[in-house]
């Protein structure tokens, strides 16, 4: 088999990558290890920046986000009982759309399958070869039987456990990890949302996030440290220690109910440097991975998509390399501001192993501050709604 651009992972990032190329004549081949019924089932983000919705709408896929997303004008940081509300449309004349993962993940399959793109899935034992030849070549098993895709250029879309960054020498890439030292349980139910926008919450018991998929589904999450496990939680106690980090009227009128999935995530920032090795480009979590507390994960590769659509297609249909050299350092930049933002939102709202005093204190400041200063929520409201690309 043969194909300009072979992808590496059926996730969001992949399937949005093929849809772009795709329309502008580009052909493609999509390789996944799991079932699409398993991409399906992953519950992820359900924030989109106004970049992501915007770059949905350019590849055809965004008639059910534009019926169904929700938007949202704003958010509420909350210390105990102060609500602070960063209005982002009042600020910067632009707001997110609450539409989940599973979602666009769902409208870009059912786009895919109406080119007929080729998706191949339970892919295993992918190898990547010949990366600093003009064609490059992709071996993988499947059925029992060894099979083989000659292409132009790889991309890896299979995130963080993924063959692809790891087919990059080691000597050759540069890792930058921080990992924290606690996860987010988080419930889903089949309950209408505590507040018509998130709340971030900091409290003297940890963080809390309440958050939504629709006007009857809400998603709930509570700091939690790594030795903890779901067993550990019934959904009894999961409200109980929801509610007393939550502002007392917030948790007073929630409305409760049977969980429907659980589980714990746990948070971590890395990038791994550079994005491209000869014919080779890395997208999203197989390059980076952002704590979940900006709502950046889903929407940084989804950037990367934005650049490097653009190159390949002027590099494919035009001959022209400019922007395939210019990958790695242009994705790259807006990486690292994500990250500056993630890291920020993150130590801003947790509690950590061992601090003293002091870092409570500053938590509180920092919530004060943006009560009071139009400057620091503005500068909060430019980064949540998205960065240019």
């Amino acid at each position: 088999m043969k194909t300009e651009v072979l992808i590496i992972g059926g996730g969001p990032s992949g399937l949005l990558l093929s849809q772009l190329l795709n329309k502008a004549g580009v052909a493609t081949v999509v390789l996944e290890r799991t079932t699409r019924e398993r991409v399906l089932s992953r519950i992820r983000a359900g924030v989109l920046e106004t970049g992501t919705v915007s770059l949905l709408k350019d590849a055809g896929i965004a008639t059910r986000l534009e019926k169904e997303g929700l938007p949202h004008d704003g958010c509420y940081l909350s210390d105990d009982e102060l609500m602070v509300h960063v209005n982002f449309y009042e600020l910067t004349g632009k707001r997110v759309m609450v539409y989940g993962q599973t979602e666009v993940t769902t409208d870009l399959y059912s786009a895919q399958d109406d080119m007929g793109t080729t998706i191949i899935h339970e892919v295993e034992d992918v190898a990547i070869h010949e990366l600093d030849q003009k064609t490059s070549f992709v071996e993988y098993t499947l059925e029992g039987q060894r099979k083989r895709i000659d292409c132009s250029y790889v991309v890896g879309c299979d995130g963080f456990h993924g063959v692809s960054r790891k087919t990059i020498p080691e000597d050759a890439r540069v890792e930058f990890e921080r990992v924290y030292p606690f996860g987010w349980l988080g419930v889903l139910s089949r309950t209408p949302p505590a507040n018509h926008e998130l709340i971030y919450a900091n409290s003297s018991r940890g963080f809390a996030l309440c958050s939504m998929r629709n006007e009857n589904l809400s998603r709930y999450y509570i700091q939690v440290p790594m030795s903890d496990t779901v067993e550990q939680w019934s959904d009894e106690q999961f409200w109980t220690e929801l509610k007393l980090r939550l502002p007392s009227e917030t948790a007073n009128n929630m409305v409760t109910g049977a969980s429907i999935e659980k589980s714990i995530a746990p948070l971590r920032s890395f990038v791994s440097e550079p994005l491209r090795w000869g014919n080779l480009f890395l997208v999203g979590d197989a390059a980076h991975i952002v704590p979940p507390t900006g709502a950046k994960g889903l929407n940084l590769a989804v950037s990367d998509v934005y650049y490097l659509h653009q190159a390949l297609i002027a590099a494919i249909k035009h001959d022209v390399q400019t922007d395939i050299n210019a990958y790695s350092e242009k994705a790259l930049s807006r990486i690292w501001k994500a990250m500056r933002f993630s890291w920020q939102m993150t130590t801003m709202l947790h509690q950590f192993d061992g601090e003293d005093s002091f870092a409570g204190q500053m938590r509180k400041a920092s919530l004060s501050h943006l009560a009071r200063s139009e400057t620091a929520r503005r500068d909060l409201a430019e980064n949540y709604i998205g960065l240019p690309f």
